[in-house]
């Protein structure tokens, strides 16, 4: 299980100067367009070598950092 600090770390590698708080909104607010969703992706793809499909792509699942992070240690246990 990953820890929400590996989350909040790629979130400001994808986006530079977000410090969001785990259950911050990041989308609705904003802070988070769907360019920087796709590069999130790619990132958390890349970073635990997972496989995010489409069907993944819901707002739901990149709402905030926990949602984030939800989804990826789901993803692993699939």
């Amino acid at each position: 299980m990953h820890q929400i600090e590996e989350i909040l770390a790629i979130l400001e590698e994808v986006k530079p100067g977000l410090h969001p708080a785990p259950d911050e909104e990041l989308i609705r607010s904003g802070k988070l367009e769907s360019i920087d969703i796709m590069s999130l992706t790619m990132a958390l793809a890349e970073e635990f070598d997972l496989e995010i499909s489409p069907v993944d792509l819901k707002e739901e699942n990149f709402r905030t950092a926990a949602d984030i992070l939800r989804l990826v240690n789901r993803l692993e246990e699939e």
